[in-house]
């Protein structure tokens, strides 16, 4: 067992270096978070920007960030020794440790933010679909909306307005519950691949850009299966902000990667050497070649050429899977290469993912799919779209 350890080492590791600590799970929480903060910001621009044209998609990407943000957690759970005592940060907070204070951020934008807020946009709707159902369904819908069934142009006024106040603080919020996640990693400062005062901002874009590339290509597909109309207007402005927010995410990464060429500081050509070797195909190929240049110059195309609604539909779903997949790979590099080199820069070690151990392959496929299938049960409770003729 201790060769075959062995064998994945280069140079010379300090016994607690040779197998990583941090694996796959690691790399899928701040993935499903950043997709969870991103969703939220899409649904921000509809209700406190006005960007009418997304409307659309603003209840879909309160739902996706809901379905997300309930498996969120998930990742660390399986990750812990012991999951049971999880719980004890809300018994015994301990107000110095990032990590303890994770617990209070998740409850704060789970209740107090995205669950409040999507009550209170979807109230009126649980309101006549409990008058309309039978049976449970009834039963359910009465239980949702806690028992009232006022639904007055008074109540809807302050409904209106309270939903209008917590996206409001929801915005903060959100970029509070992700750029903490880059935070973790921009405080370990015996990390040089970590330890950089950008990494809280360049985790908080990239969750935008992914959230804001999955709600895209959720909804394209989605009515694509439901056979509704896709509104071009919505996907043609929605790609124009992820375009802005993807070229502000890669400038912020090249402006860090800037920094640390100019800084050259005693660790650079250890990290000059894992870019080179093990990651040159997950970072340079994958991450900034297949899954930021490319959906960059896609998405500026449709900008500057005139294509048909089929080519740019084909465009967008091009462009934002090959966007997830790249900002899936950023988080891997960051996790999983940071943990590849010795803190003597003189050793290199490599991660050899199982397949069905606890923080193998299978379970990420299974707590990928998950968020998915939570969104299938919310999508059929509530419905993410307004039925205009219902409306009038």
């Amino acid at each position: 067992m201790e060769e075959s350890i062995l064998a994945h080492v280069q140079g010379f590791m300090y016994p607690n270096e040779i197998e990583l600590q941090w694996s796959v799970l690691i790399v899928l929480y701040p993935f499903i978070t950043g997709l969870v903060a991103g969703a939220f910001i899409l649904a921000s621009l509809e209700r406190v920007f006005r960007v009418e044209a997304v409307k659309p998609t603003y209840r879909l990407a309160l739902l996706t960030a809901l379905a997300f943000l309930i498996v969120a957690p998930l990742p660390l759970q399986l990750h812990l020794g012991h999951p049971e005592r999880s719980f004890q940060m809300y018994l015994t907070p301990h107000m110095n440790s990032a990590m303890a204070m994770f617990g209070f951020v998740y409850l704060w934008y789970l209740m107090a933010v995205l669950v409040l807020e999507i009550w209170l946009d979807y109230r009126r709707d649980i309101v006549l679909m409990a008058r309309e159902s039978t049976g449970w369904r009834r039963t359910l819908y009465r239980a949702m909306a806690l028992w009232s069934d006022d639904i007055s142009e008074r109540a809807l006024r302050i409904d209106d307005k309270l939903s209008y106040f917590i996206t409001i603080v929801g915005i903060p919020s959100a970029f509070l519950l992700h750029g903490y996640v880059g935070f973790l990693f921009g405080s370990v400062k015996a990390n040089p691949w970590w330890s950089t005062p950008l990494m809280p901002i360049v985790f908080l874009f990239s969750a935008i850009v992914s959230g804001i590339a999955l709600v895209m290509l959720m909804y394209m597909v989605i009515s694509k299966f439901n056979g509704t109309e896709i509104s071009m207007p919505c996907v043609d402005t929605i790609a124009r902000y992820l375009m802005y927010a993807f070229i502000i995410d890669f400038s912020l990464e090249m402006l860090d990667l800037i920094h640390r060429i100019y800084e050259a500081d005693e660790s650079f050509k250890s990290l000059d050497f894992m870019v080179q070797t093990k990651l040159w195909t997950s970072q340079v190929l994958i991450q900034i070649i297949a899954g930021t240049l490319v959906p960059i110059g896609l998405l500026a195309m449709t900008q500057i050429v005139k294509f048909s609604e089929n080519a740019r539909k084909g465009i967008y779903v091009t462009a934002t899977i090959l966007t997830l997949i790249g900002i899936f790979a950023m988080r891997w590099n960051v996790v999983i290469g940071g943990q590849l080199f010795s803190k003597s820069f003189l050793g290199y070690t490599s991660y050899k993912m199982g397949f069905a151990t606890r923080e193998g392959m299978l379970p990420s496929i299974v707590l990928m799919v998950l968020p998915f299938v939570i969104l299938w049960v919310l999508v059929k409770l509530l419905p993410p779209w307004h039925d205009d003729a219902a409306e009038i």
